[in-house]
Protein backbone atom coordinates (compact mmCIF):
# COMPACT_ATOMS: atom_id res chain seq x y z
CA UNK A 1 0.00 0.00 0.00
CA UNK A 2 1.54 3.17 -0.88
CA UNK A 3 1.88 5.16 2.25
CA UNK A 4 0.98 9.07 3.44
CA UNK A 5 4.11 11.03 3.90
CA UNK A 6 2.07 12.70 6.77
CA UNK A 7 1.39 9.52 8.47
CA UNK A 8 5.07 7.97 8.01
CA UNK A 9 6.02 11.07 9.85
CA UNK A 10 4.17 11.06 12.45
CA UNK A 11 4.69 7.47 13.19
CA UNK A 12 8.02 8.27 13.54
CA UNK A 13 7.47 10.69 16.38
CA UNK A 14 8.91 9.49 19.95
CA UNK A 15 5.52 9.36 21.30
CA UNK A 16 4.89 6.60 19.25
CA UNK A 17 7.79 4.88 20.52
CA UNK A 18 6.22 4.67 24.02
CA UNK A 19 3.63 1.23 25.12
CA UNK A 20 -0.42 1.54 25.27
CA UNK A 21 -3.24 -1.08 25.61
CA UNK A 22 -6.55 -0.38 25.99
CA UNK A 23 -8.26 -1.01 28.90
CA UNK A 24 -8.27 -4.49 30.29
CA UNK A 25 -10.20 -4.61 33.83
CA UNK A 26 -9.68 -7.74 34.55
CA UNK A 27 -6.39 -7.80 34.93
CA UNK A 28 -6.23 -4.30 36.64
CA UNK A 29 -5.47 -2.57 33.82
CA UNK A 30 -8.22 0.56 34.03
CA UNK A 31 -7.15 3.88 35.48
CA UNK A 32 -10.38 4.93 37.12
CA UNK A 33 -12.76 3.12 37.36
CA UNK A 34 -13.03 -0.38 37.10
CA UNK A 35 -16.82 -2.23 36.58
CA UNK A 36 -15.43 -4.64 39.57
CA UNK A 37 -14.61 -1.79 42.02
CA UNK A 38 -16.51 -1.90 45.10
CA UNK A 39 -19.89 0.33 45.96
CA UNK A 40 -18.89 2.89 48.78
CA UNK A 41 -20.69 1.19 52.15
CA UNK A 42 -20.04 1.66 55.96
CA UNK A 43 -21.77 0.26 58.99
CA UNK A 44 -20.75 0.48 62.32
CA UNK A 45 -21.61 -0.99 65.45
CA UNK A 46 -20.47 -0.72 68.85
CA UNK A 47 -17.56 1.66 68.12
CA UNK A 48 -16.35 -0.47 65.39
CA UNK A 49 -16.61 -0.57 61.47
CA UNK A 50 -18.47 -3.78 60.74
CA UNK A 51 -19.44 -3.18 57.10
CA UNK A 52 -16.85 -2.12 54.79
CA UNK A 53 -17.21 -1.09 50.82
CA UNK A 54 -19.72 -3.44 50.72
CA UNK A 55 -17.64 -6.50 52.55
CA UNK A 56 -18.97 -7.27 55.94
CA UNK A 57 -16.03 -8.00 58.82
CA UNK A 58 -16.04 -11.41 58.74
CA UNK A 59 -14.75 -11.44 55.44
CA UNK A 60 -12.27 -8.58 55.49
CA UNK A 61 -8.61 -9.46 54.31
CA UNK A 62 -5.77 -7.56 56.64
CA UNK A 63 -5.62 -4.29 54.54
CA UNK A 64 -9.33 -3.90 55.08
CA UNK A 65 -9.13 -4.73 59.27
CA UNK A 66 -6.01 -2.17 59.01
CA UNK A 67 -7.80 0.14 57.47
CA UNK A 68 -11.16 -0.19 59.47
CA UNK A 69 -9.40 -0.18 62.58
CA UNK A 70 -6.89 2.69 62.37
CA UNK A 71 -7.41 4.84 59.15
CA UNK A 72 -10.85 6.05 59.65
CA UNK A 73 -12.48 7.96 61.55
CA UNK A 74 -15.22 6.12 62.98
CA UNK A 75 -16.79 8.74 64.85
CA UNK A 76 -17.67 10.86 61.90
CA UNK A 77 -18.11 7.64 59.33
CA UNK A 78 -21.84 7.50 58.63
CA UNK A 79 -22.15 11.05 59.00
CA UNK A 80 -19.35 11.39 56.15
CA UNK A 81 -20.49 8.67 53.83
CA UNK A 82 -24.06 10.26 53.96
CA UNK A 83 -22.78 13.42 51.85
CA UNK A 84 -23.02 12.49 48.09
CA UNK A 85 -19.71 12.04 46.13
CA UNK A 86 -20.52 14.58 44.14
CA UNK A 87 -20.89 17.09 46.58
CA UNK A 88 -17.47 16.42 48.25
CA UNK A 89 -15.72 17.20 44.89
CA UNK A 90 -17.68 20.15 44.91
CA UNK A 91 -16.29 21.61 48.14
CA UNK A 92 -12.81 20.32 46.95
CA UNK A 93 -12.66 22.83 44.48
CA UNK A 94 -14.85 25.73 46.25
CA UNK A 95 -13.30 28.58 47.44
CA UNK A 96 -15.61 29.23 49.76
CA UNK A 97 -14.62 25.94 51.97
CA UNK A 98 -12.06 25.79 53.67
CA UNK A 99 -9.54 22.62 53.58
CA UNK A 100 -9.45 22.39 56.94
CA UNK A 101 -13.52 21.31 56.65
CA UNK A 102 -12.76 18.81 53.65
CA UNK A 103 -10.38 16.93 55.87
CA UNK A 104 -12.11 16.77 58.65
CA UNK A 105 -15.06 15.54 56.13
CA UNK A 106 -12.90 13.01 54.48
CA UNK A 107 -11.52 11.42 57.21
CA UNK A 108 -14.54 9.67 57.83
CA UNK A 109 -15.04 8.14 54.06
CA UNK A 110 -13.67 4.89 52.85
CA UNK A 111 -11.56 3.86 50.09
CA UNK A 112 -14.24 3.53 47.97
CA UNK A 113 -15.91 6.58 48.12
CA UNK A 114 -12.65 8.30 47.92
CA UNK A 115 -11.99 6.90 44.40
CA UNK A 116 -15.85 7.89 43.18
CA UNK A 117 -15.36 11.81 44.44
CA UNK A 118 -12.11 11.29 42.07
CA UNK A 119 -13.48 10.30 39.19
CA UNK A 120 -16.20 13.27 39.60
CA UNK A 121 -12.94 15.96 39.02
CA UNK A 122 -11.46 16.31 35.73
CA UNK A 123 -7.83 16.86 35.27
CA UNK A 124 -8.17 21.17 36.25
CA UNK A 125 -10.45 20.67 39.50
CA UNK A 126 -7.52 18.33 40.47
CA UNK A 127 -4.67 20.32 39.91
CA UNK A 128 -7.13 23.15 41.95
CA UNK A 129 -7.60 20.28 44.74
CA UNK A 130 -4.18 19.98 45.41
CA UNK A 131 -3.08 24.19 44.92
CA UNK A 132 -5.95 24.30 48.37
CA UNK A 133 -5.89 20.70 49.87
CA UNK A 134 -1.20 20.47 49.94
CA UNK A 135 -0.30 20.09 53.87
CA UNK A 136 2.66 22.70 53.55
CA UNK A 137 1.91 26.27 52.17
CA UNK A 138 5.16 26.90 49.92
CA UNK A 139 6.16 23.59 47.83
CA UNK A 140 9.01 22.09 47.81
CA UNK A 141 11.23 19.72 45.44
CA UNK A 142 13.25 16.63 46.43
CA UNK A 143 16.39 15.50 44.35
CA UNK A 144 17.70 12.14 43.03
CA UNK A 145 22.01 11.50 44.12
CA UNK A 146 23.36 8.70 42.82
CA UNK A 147 26.13 7.61 39.96
CA UNK A 148 27.22 4.57 37.73
CA UNK A 149 30.04 4.30 39.60
CA UNK A 150 28.69 4.75 43.13
CA UNK A 151 31.63 6.88 43.50
CA UNK A 152 30.77 8.53 46.70
CA UNK A 153 32.95 11.91 45.59
CA UNK A 154 30.67 12.57 43.05
CA UNK A 155 27.49 11.74 45.22
CA UNK A 156 29.07 14.63 47.50
CA UNK A 157 29.48 17.23 44.66
CA UNK A 158 26.27 16.56 43.13
CA UNK A 159 24.13 16.71 46.78
CA UNK A 160 26.05 20.13 47.09
CA UNK A 161 25.60 21.57 43.83
CA UNK A 162 21.74 19.90 44.06
CA UNK A 163 21.09 21.89 47.55
CA UNK A 164 22.37 24.85 46.05
CA UNK A 165 19.69 25.08 43.40
CA UNK A 166 17.58 24.73 45.85
CA UNK A 167 16.65 21.04 46.33
CA UNK A 168 14.92 20.45 50.52
CA UNK A 169 15.25 17.06 49.96
CA UNK A 170 18.55 14.73 48.53
CA UNK A 171 18.27 10.97 47.72
CA UNK A 172 20.92 8.25 46.97
CA UNK A 173 21.00 4.53 46.22
CA UNK A 174 23.44 2.61 44.83
CA UNK A 175 24.29 0.02 42.15
CA UNK A 176 26.30 -2.49 44.73
CA UNK A 177 24.16 -2.25 47.94
CA UNK A 178 27.60 -2.73 50.20
CA UNK A 179 28.66 1.09 49.33
CA UNK A 180 25.49 2.24 51.42
CA UNK A 181 27.30 3.60 54.43
CA UNK A 182 29.71 5.33 52.27
CA UNK A 183 27.07 6.80 49.89
CA UNK A 184 25.04 7.60 52.86
CA UNK A 185 27.71 10.06 54.42
CA UNK A 186 28.83 11.51 51.24
CA UNK A 187 25.53 12.65 50.71
CA UNK A 188 25.37 14.07 54.39
CA UNK A 189 28.09 15.98 54.09
CA UNK A 190 27.70 17.70 50.30
CA UNK A 191 23.98 18.52 51.43
CA UNK A 192 25.18 20.21 54.24
CA UNK A 193 28.11 21.69 51.72
CA UNK A 194 25.34 23.22 49.10
CA UNK A 195 23.09 24.37 51.49
CA UNK A 196 22.59 23.89 55.67
CA UNK A 197 19.46 21.75 56.61
CA UNK A 198 18.43 20.03 53.42
CA UNK A 199 17.43 16.38 54.47
CA UNK A 200 18.96 13.12 52.73
CA UNK A 201 17.91 10.04 52.68
CA UNK A 202 19.66 6.41 51.31
CA UNK A 203 17.36 3.82 49.74
CA UNK A 204 19.00 0.36 50.96
CA UNK A 205 17.65 -2.76 51.97
CA UNK A 206 15.34 -1.44 55.08
CA UNK A 207 17.86 -2.85 57.66
CA UNK A 208 20.94 -0.98 56.19
CA UNK A 209 18.66 1.67 55.86
CA UNK A 210 17.30 1.80 59.37
CA UNK A 211 20.70 0.91 60.57
CA UNK A 212 22.25 4.48 59.13
CA UNK A 213 19.31 6.19 60.52
CA UNK A 214 20.28 5.48 63.39
CA UNK A 215 23.62 6.08 63.56
CA UNK A 216 22.82 9.75 62.01
CA UNK A 217 23.89 9.16 58.30
CA UNK A 218 20.48 9.76 57.30
CA UNK A 219 17.88 12.04 58.27
CA UNK A 220 14.21 10.53 56.74
CA UNK A 221 13.09 7.45 54.94
CA UNK A 222 11.29 6.96 52.15
CA UNK A 223 10.92 3.69 50.64
CA UNK A 224 8.75 1.89 53.18
CA UNK A 225 6.30 0.20 50.13
CA UNK A 226 2.91 -0.85 50.77
CA UNK A 227 0.34 -2.34 48.38
CA UNK A 228 -3.07 -2.37 47.58
CA UNK A 229 -4.34 -5.88 47.37
CA UNK A 230 -3.08 -8.54 50.25
CA UNK A 231 -1.51 -10.93 47.64
CA UNK A 232 0.93 -7.75 46.53
CA UNK A 233 1.50 -7.48 49.86
CA UNK A 234 2.26 -10.94 51.02
CA UNK A 235 4.20 -11.39 48.20
CA UNK A 236 6.49 -7.80 49.23
CA UNK A 237 7.11 -10.00 52.38
CA UNK A 238 4.72 -7.50 54.50
CA UNK A 239 1.50 -6.70 56.21
CA UNK A 240 -0.23 -3.35 57.34
CA UNK A 241 1.01 -4.02 61.23
CA UNK A 242 4.69 -4.85 60.04
CA UNK A 243 4.76 -1.43 58.19
CA UNK A 244 3.38 0.42 61.38
CA UNK A 245 6.06 -1.42 63.09
CA UNK A 246 8.94 -0.88 60.90
CA UNK A 247 7.42 3.23 60.72
CA UNK A 248 7.48 3.47 64.59
CA UNK A 249 11.06 1.93 65.04
CA UNK A 250 12.46 5.04 62.62
CA UNK A 251 9.76 7.48 64.40
CA UNK A 252 11.19 6.14 67.80
CA UNK A 253 14.90 7.19 66.60
CA UNK A 254 13.75 10.68 65.60
CA UNK A 255 13.84 10.16 61.71
CA UNK A 256 11.40 11.33 59.02
CA UNK A 257 8.99 8.59 57.38
CA UNK A 258 7.19 8.45 54.08
CA UNK A 259 6.07 5.44 52.95
CA UNK A 260 5.93 4.60 49.25
CA UNK A 261 3.09 3.24 47.11
CA UNK A 262 1.79 3.70 43.27
CA UNK A 263 -0.72 2.74 40.96
CA UNK A 264 -0.17 -0.03 38.76
CA UNK A 265 2.17 -2.34 41.34
CA UNK A 266 -0.71 -4.67 41.66
CA UNK A 267 -1.50 -5.04 38.05
CA UNK A 268 2.52 -5.59 37.55
CA UNK A 269 2.55 -8.55 39.64
CA UNK A 270 -0.68 -9.80 38.84
CA UNK A 271 -2.27 -9.57 41.83
CA UNK A 272 -4.84 -7.01 41.10
CA UNK A 273 -8.58 -8.45 41.92
CA UNK A 274 -9.77 -6.59 39.02
CA UNK A 275 -10.30 -3.51 40.81
CA UNK A 276 -8.84 0.15 38.94
CA UNK A 277 -5.62 1.54 39.71
CA UNK A 278 -7.61 4.48 41.73
CA UNK A 279 -9.00 2.59 44.13
CA UNK A 280 -6.41 0.23 45.23
CA UNK A 281 -3.87 3.59 45.34
CA UNK A 282 -6.17 4.59 47.97
CA UNK A 283 -6.34 1.59 49.99
CA UNK A 284 -2.28 1.82 49.74
CA UNK A 285 -2.57 5.49 51.26
CA UNK A 286 -5.21 4.74 54.10
CA UNK A 287 -2.78 2.11 55.19
CA UNK A 288 0.16 4.82 55.27
CA UNK A 289 -2.24 6.95 57.03
CA UNK A 290 -3.55 4.29 59.66
CA UNK A 291 0.16 3.68 60.24
CA UNK A 292 1.02 6.61 61.42
CA UNK A 293 3.44 7.74 58.52
CA UNK A 294 3.74 11.74 58.04
CA UNK A 295 3.40 11.36 54.31
CA UNK A 296 3.93 8.94 51.35
CA UNK A 297 5.77 8.96 48.22
CA UNK A 298 2.89 8.39 45.39
CA UNK A 299 1.86 9.33 41.98
CA UNK A 300 2.87 5.76 40.21
CA UNK A 301 6.37 5.82 41.01
CA UNK A 302 7.76 3.34 39.36
CA UNK A 303 5.18 1.99 37.69
CA UNK A 304 4.31 4.53 35.86
CA UNK A 305 4.80 2.21 32.49
CA UNK A 306 1.52 0.48 33.40
CA UNK A 307 -0.36 3.81 34.78
CA UNK A 308 0.71 5.84 31.74
CA UNK A 309 -0.23 2.74 28.66
CA UNK A 310 -3.85 3.35 29.84
CA UNK A 311 -6.33 6.05 29.13
CA UNK A 312 -7.16 8.73 31.76
CA UNK A 313 -3.80 7.30 33.59
CA UNK A 314 -2.07 10.30 33.75
CA UNK A 315 -5.07 11.68 35.42
CA UNK A 316 -5.29 9.06 37.70
CA UNK A 317 -1.65 10.03 38.79
CA UNK A 318 -2.86 13.46 39.65
CA UNK A 319 -6.09 12.03 41.64
CA UNK A 320 -3.67 9.66 43.91
CA UNK A 321 -1.63 12.64 44.35
CA UNK A 322 -4.01 14.12 45.53
CA UNK A 323 -6.01 11.53 47.48
CA UNK A 324 -2.59 11.56 49.93
CA UNK A 325 -3.28 15.21 50.37
CA UNK A 326 -7.04 14.30 51.35
CA UNK A 327 -5.49 12.27 54.05
CA UNK A 328 -3.66 14.80 55.50
CA UNK A 329 -0.48 12.78 54.68
CA UNK A 330 2.49 14.79 53.69
CA UNK A 331 3.08 13.99 49.23
CA UNK A 332 5.96 14.02 47.65
CA UNK A 333 4.51 13.56 44.26
CA UNK A 334 6.76 11.41 42.01
CA UNK A 335 7.42 12.38 38.67
CA UNK A 336 10.84 10.68 39.51
CA UNK A 337 10.62 7.93 36.78
CA UNK A 338 11.40 8.42 33.19
CA UNK A 339 7.79 6.92 31.60
CA UNK A 340 7.72 8.60 27.88
CA UNK A 341 10.32 9.05 24.78
CA UNK A 342 8.28 12.19 24.27
CA UNK A 343 9.40 15.19 25.68
CA UNK A 344 6.14 16.97 25.32
CA UNK A 345 4.33 14.24 26.85
CA UNK A 346 6.96 13.97 29.96
CA UNK A 347 6.77 17.91 30.47
CA UNK A 348 2.47 17.77 30.09
CA UNK A 349 3.05 15.11 32.99
CA UNK A 350 5.19 16.79 35.22
CA UNK A 351 3.13 20.54 34.92
CA UNK A 352 -0.05 18.79 36.58
CA UNK A 353 2.01 19.03 40.01
CA UNK A 354 4.20 22.05 38.98
CA UNK A 355 1.10 24.18 38.29
CA UNK A 356 -0.69 23.74 41.67
CA UNK A 357 2.47 22.65 43.62
CA UNK A 358 2.91 19.84 46.07
CA UNK A 359 4.75 19.16 49.00
CA UNK A 360 7.77 18.10 46.85
CA UNK A 361 6.72 18.17 43.34
CA UNK A 362 8.94 15.48 42.27
CA UNK A 363 10.06 12.54 44.54
CA UNK A 364 13.38 12.54 42.94
CA UNK A 365 14.41 15.35 40.05
CA UNK A 366 17.44 13.57 39.00
CA UNK A 367 20.19 16.45 39.79
CA UNK A 368 22.44 14.18 37.39
CA UNK A 369 22.37 12.98 33.73
CA UNK A 370 20.05 10.45 33.36
CA UNK A 371 22.20 7.85 32.32
CA UNK A 372 23.73 8.36 35.73
CA UNK A 373 20.49 8.05 38.00
CA UNK A 374 20.42 4.82 39.86
CA UNK A 375 17.05 4.69 40.46
CA UNK A 376 16.38 4.03 36.51
CA UNK A 377 16.08 7.80 35.47
CA UNK A 378 13.65 10.71 35.92
CA UNK A 379 11.09 12.54 34.43
CA UNK A 380 13.22 15.49 34.52
CA UNK A 381 17.68 15.60 34.92
CA UNK A 382 20.48 18.02 35.67
CA UNK A 383 20.66 18.57 31.68
CA UNK A 384 16.74 20.01 32.17
CA UNK A 385 17.96 22.54 34.99
CA UNK A 386 17.73 25.80 33.02
CA UNK A 387 14.51 24.10 31.28
CA UNK A 388 12.72 24.18 34.54
CA UNK A 389 14.24 27.53 36.45
CA UNK A 390 12.55 28.85 32.92
CA UNK A 391 9.38 27.52 32.96
CA UNK A 392 9.30 28.75 36.78
CA UNK A 393 9.93 32.30 35.07
CA UNK A 394 6.98 32.23 32.17
CA UNK A 395 4.51 31.13 34.80
CA UNK A 396 5.45 32.46 38.36
CA UNK A 397 5.38 29.61 39.50
CA UNK A 398 7.68 28.14 42.62
CA UNK A 399 8.59 24.99 41.14
CA UNK A 400 11.18 24.65 44.67
CA UNK A 401 14.01 25.40 42.37
CA UNK A 402 16.80 28.85 41.81
CA UNK A 403 19.05 29.45 39.12
CA UNK A 404 22.57 29.50 40.34
CA UNK A 405 25.72 30.47 38.67
CA UNK A 406 28.71 28.88 37.01
CA UNK A 407 31.15 30.24 40.06
CA UNK A 408 28.96 28.92 42.62
CA UNK A 409 28.59 25.46 41.23
CA UNK A 410 32.20 25.04 40.93
CA UNK A 411 32.82 26.10 44.33
CA UNK A 412 30.37 24.08 45.84
CA UNK A 413 31.60 20.53 44.31
CA UNK A 414 34.90 21.67 44.90
CA UNK A 415 33.95 22.00 48.56
CA UNK A 416 31.79 19.07 49.19
CA UNK A 417 34.57 16.86 47.37
CA UNK A 418 37.49 18.13 49.48
CA UNK A 419 35.32 17.78 52.91
CA UNK A 420 34.60 14.02 51.73
CA UNK A 421 38.43 13.75 51.33
CA UNK A 422 39.43 14.78 54.20
CA UNK A 423 36.67 12.62 56.09
CA UNK A 424 37.97 9.42 54.55
CA UNK A 425 41.62 10.13 55.68
CA UNK A 426 40.34 11.86 58.89
CA UNK A 427 38.34 7.96 60.01
CA UNK A 428 41.02 5.81 57.74
CA UNK A 429 38.60 5.61 54.97
CA UNK A 430 39.39 4.73 51.24
CA UNK A 431 41.66 7.75 50.15
CA UNK A 432 40.37 10.23 47.92
CA UNK A 433 43.12 11.70 45.83
CA UNK A 434 43.13 15.79 44.37
CA UNK A 435 42.95 14.44 41.24
CA UNK A 436 39.85 12.76 42.04
CA UNK A 437 38.55 16.31 43.36
CA UNK A 438 39.98 18.03 40.49
CA UNK A 439 37.50 15.20 38.30
CA UNK A 440 34.08 15.71 40.52
CA UNK A 441 34.90 19.62 40.63
CA UNK A 442 34.21 19.99 36.87
CA UNK A 443 32.31 16.61 36.13
CA UNK A 444 29.02 16.57 34.37
CA UNK A 445 28.52 13.03 35.46
CA UNK A 446 30.57 10.15 35.85
CA UNK A 447 31.68 9.92 32.15
CA UNK A 448 33.91 12.46 33.32
CA UNK A 449 35.20 11.03 36.40
CA UNK A 450 38.32 9.07 37.57
CA UNK A 451 37.89 5.41 38.30
CA UNK A 452 37.74 4.29 42.60
CA UNK A 453 38.98 1.46 44.06
CA UNK A 454 36.41 -0.72 44.22
CA UNK A 455 38.13 -3.19 46.89
CA UNK A 456 39.09 -0.82 49.05
CA UNK A 457 36.03 1.52 48.90
CA UNK A 458 33.55 -1.81 50.02
CA UNK A 459 36.09 -2.37 52.85
CA UNK A 460 35.79 1.12 53.74
CA UNK A 461 31.83 0.77 53.74
CA UNK A 462 32.02 -2.67 55.74
CA UNK A 463 34.52 -0.59 58.03
CA UNK A 464 31.73 2.33 58.92
CA UNK A 465 29.25 -0.74 60.07
CA UNK A 466 31.45 -2.82 61.88
CA UNK A 467 33.17 0.21 63.68
CA UNK A 468 30.07 1.52 64.76
CA UNK A 469 30.95 5.06 62.84
CA UNK A 470 28.08 7.24 63.72
CA UNK A 471 27.46 11.17 62.33
CA UNK A 472 28.87 12.08 65.75
CA UNK A 473 32.06 10.71 63.83
CA UNK A 474 31.72 13.35 60.76
CA UNK A 475 30.66 16.10 62.92
CA UNK A 476 34.54 15.71 64.68
CA UNK A 477 36.32 14.45 61.29
CA UNK A 478 35.12 17.85 59.60
CA UNK A 479 35.44 20.45 62.49
CA UNK A 480 39.32 18.87 62.88
CA UNK A 481 39.96 19.81 59.24
CA UNK A 482 39.06 22.80 58.87
CA UNK A 483 35.38 22.48 57.52
CA UNK A 484 33.73 23.99 60.93
CA UNK A 485 30.82 25.28 59.41
CA UNK A 486 30.11 21.91 57.40
CA UNK A 487 30.46 20.31 60.96
CA UNK A 488 28.57 22.35 62.16
CA UNK A 489 25.34 21.93 60.31
CA UNK A 490 26.04 18.19 59.85
CA UNK A 491 25.45 18.95 64.16
CA UNK A 492 22.68 20.76 63.63
CA UNK A 493 20.93 18.06 61.13
CA UNK A 494 21.65 15.47 64.81
CA UNK A 495 19.69 17.90 66.72
CA UNK A 496 17.27 17.81 64.76
CA UNK A 497 16.60 14.23 65.41
CA UNK A 498 16.29 15.18 68.90
CA UNK A 499 13.57 18.34 69.05
CA UNK A 500 12.02 15.65 66.46
CA UNK A 501 9.96 19.33 65.29
CA UNK A 502 11.00 17.73 61.74
CA UNK A 503 8.65 15.13 61.59
CA UNK A 504 5.63 17.07 61.45
CA UNK A 505 3.54 16.45 58.31
CA UNK A 506 5.67 18.16 55.07
CA UNK A 507 8.51 19.17 57.30
CA UNK A 508 11.43 20.75 55.64
CA UNK A 509 14.88 23.24 57.48
CA UNK A 510 15.71 26.20 55.91
CA UNK A 511 19.08 27.10 55.60
CA UNK A 512 18.73 28.89 59.57
CA UNK A 513 17.08 25.23 60.87
CA UNK A 514 13.58 26.46 61.21
CA UNK A 515 11.21 23.67 60.75
CA UNK A 516 8.74 24.15 57.74
CA UNK A 517 5.54 22.06 57.96
CA UNK A 518 1.87 21.67 57.24
CA UNK A 519 1.76 22.66 61.40
CA UNK A 520 3.66 25.44 61.69
CA UNK A 521 3.26 26.87 58.43
CA UNK A 522 -0.15 25.75 56.33
CA UNK A 523 -1.67 25.80 53.51
CA UNK A 524 -4.05 28.57 53.76
CA UNK A 525 -5.26 29.26 50.01
CA UNK A 526 -8.79 29.81 50.06
CA UNK A 527 -9.10 31.31 46.33
CA UNK A 528 -7.55 34.46 44.32
CA UNK A 529 -5.35 36.81 46.49
CA UNK A 530 -5.15 33.82 49.42
CA UNK A 531 -2.22 31.33 50.03
CA UNK A 532 1.05 30.91 48.87
CA UNK A 533 2.13 33.62 45.89
CA UNK A 534 5.49 33.95 44.09
CA UNK A 535 6.89 37.54 45.27
CA UNK A 536 9.38 39.53 46.76
CA UNK A 537 12.78 38.16 46.93
CA UNK A 538 11.57 35.06 45.90
CA UNK A 539 10.09 35.95 42.57
CA UNK A 540 13.36 38.42 41.85
CA UNK A 541 15.86 35.53 42.30
CA UNK A 542 13.28 33.03 40.17
CA UNK A 543 13.87 35.97 37.31
CA UNK A 544 17.52 36.02 37.32
CA UNK A 545 17.91 32.82 34.95
CA UNK A 546 21.44 32.70 32.76
CA UNK A 547 21.60 33.66 29.44
CA UNK A 548 19.32 36.84 30.00
CA UNK A 549 19.59 39.81 27.76
CA UNK A 550 20.39 43.23 29.54
CA UNK A 551 18.43 46.01 27.71
CA UNK A 552 21.15 48.60 28.80
CA UNK A 553 23.67 46.31 27.32
CA UNK A 554 22.13 46.90 24.07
Amino acid sequence: MKRSKRIEALDARPVNLDGYINEWPEMGFIAMKSPYDPTPSVKVEDGKIVELDGKSREDFDFIDQFIADYAINIDRAEKSMSVSSLEIARMIVDIHVSRKEILELISGITPAKMAEVMNHLNVVELMMGMQKIRARRVPGNQAHITNLKDDPVQIAADAAEGALRGFSEEETTMGVARYAPLSAMALLIGSQVGRPGVLTQCSAEEATELELGIRGLTTYAETLSVYGTEKVFIDGDDTPYSKAFLNSAYASRGLKVRFSSGSGSEALMGSSEKKSLLYLECRCLYVTKGAGSQGTQNGSVSCIGVTGSVPAGIREVLSENLVAALLGLECASSNDQSFSNSDMRRTARTMLEFLPGTDFIFSGYAAEPNYDNMFAGSNFDAEDFDDYNVLQRDMQVDGGLRPVTEEQVIHVRNKAARAVQAVFRTLNLSPVSDEQVEAVTYAHGSKDTLPRDITADLAAAEGVLKRGITGVDVVKALAETGFEDVASSVLNMLKQRVAGDYMQTAAILDKDFHVLSGVNTPNDYMGPGTGYRVDGDRWEEIKQIPHIINPYDI
